[in-house]
């Protein structure tokens, strides 16, 4: 199981740049987000995140994200 907890930060590639968010819950069973289904399993969680300069939602695999070290912010 990956290393990502809710609250950490994180980022990760958009279509022209890298965007940056606070997870906020953790799913380890497949949901249906935006129309989609996201496969996920407790080994293989997806996680909810909130970028930090926008009000919507985005859910990524532990593989898309980075977590940012609190002492370089």
């Amino acid at each position: 199981m990956s290393s990502f907890r809710a609250g950490d930060h994180v980022s990760w590639n958009a279509e022209a740049h890298r965007v940056t968010g606070f997870i906020i819950e953790i799913c380890s069973a497949d949901i249906d987000f935006n129309g989609l289904t996201h496969h996920a399993t407790q080994h293989e969680p997806r996680y909810f995140i909130k970028p930090d300069n926008s009000d919507d939602i985005a859910i990524h695999s532990a593989s898309a994200l980075t977590k940012i070290d609190p002492g370089l912010l």
